[in-house]
């Protein structure tokens, strides 16, 4: 026997979809412009389907009113999937080809500033600080290292800030470095404070957030998939503006550069995506 599986939302109306980002961004702050409106939709679903909702007006009801509906939904549109050293062959190409030039250009200037966007619960930025820190190695008290992780979840930042994780977040990390630079407590790992002390966290939204100046490094991986082509190249423009000249921008590996932003990164290594500022 067949049975028909009811789509979400049953009754799907342009206007209440647009009425419902509205709500969205003001009771959450999640700012859905620009997002790709398949994806979107598709994240809605899931709270749809879980509140028997079956038009977008009825769950923006739902919304309003339903205790803890909020945070419900701020989870399934932020979902974070994500584990220190997330594809460890870009990390080890950027240190191989990409550190041994920046400290060269640096000469007498020893401060080293990485912005990762979008950080999620902080494996990416304690993934750089950890790669810096054994690229360095004795040196890395000669630097000034400043690592800032930004996203828009509050509560992923706080455990970005605690710093503890699961063995499972660190099946990329070798023996040596979780033996280096965690603390073993319980069945978690603990962030040391060798690397906790370069990292630092704030909210902010890369969208509609002040512009932020001034880095060598960028990362910002598997986040503008989810957004339409016009706001991803926006993106890029701002990514570009915020590094020094010669800095390094690493995207993830099912992104590409286009459009005005195409010609003003040259590549590194086009497999990792691995870019370096132009001019």
């Amino acid at each position: 026997m067949m049975f028909e599986t009811r789509t979400c939302p049953a009754y799907e109306d342009e206007k209440e979809f647009t009425d419902l980002k509205t709500i969205i961004k003001k009771k959450l702050g999640f700012n859905c412009d620009g997002y790709k409106q398949a994806h979107l939709k598709r994240r809605l679903a899931v709270r749809l389907r879980a509140n028997n909702s079956e038009s977008y007006k009825e769950y923006a009801m739902t919304l309003l009113n339903k205790d803890g509906e909020s945070e419900k939904l701020k989870e399934t549109l932020t979902v974070n999937v994500t584990e220190l050293f997330r594809n460890p062959e870009t990390y080890e190409k950027f240190s191989r080809i990409g550190l041994p030039e920046l400290i060269k250009t640096k000469g007498e200037n020893r401060t080293i500033k990485v912005w990762s966007a979008g950080c999620s619960n902080g494996e990416e930025p304690y993934s750089i600080a950890i790669m810096l820190l054994e690229f360095l190695g004795p040196r890395a008290n000669m630097y000034n290292i400043s690592i800032l992780g930004t996203d828009i979840d509050d509560d992923s930042l706080r455990i970005a800030q605690c710093g503890v994780y699961k063995p499972k977040q660190l099946e990329k990390i070798s023996k040596g470095r979780l033996d280096w630079f965690f603390i073993k407590k319980g069945d978690d790992y603990v962030v040391a404070d060798e690397v906790r002390n370069i990292v630092h966290f704030k909210h902010h939204d890369i969208i509609s957030g002040p512009r932020l100046y001034g880095f060598d490094i960028i990362f910002c991986r598997n986040v503008t998939i989810y957004f339409d082509k016009s706001l991803q190249d926006e993106l890029y423009m701002k990514f570009y503006d915020s590094l020094n000249e010669g800095g390094y921008f690493l995207m993830g590996k099912t992104e590409t550069l286009f459009g005005k932003t195409g010609g003003l990164f040259k590549p590194v290594d086009i497999n990792e995506r691995i870019y370096r500022k132009l001019r």
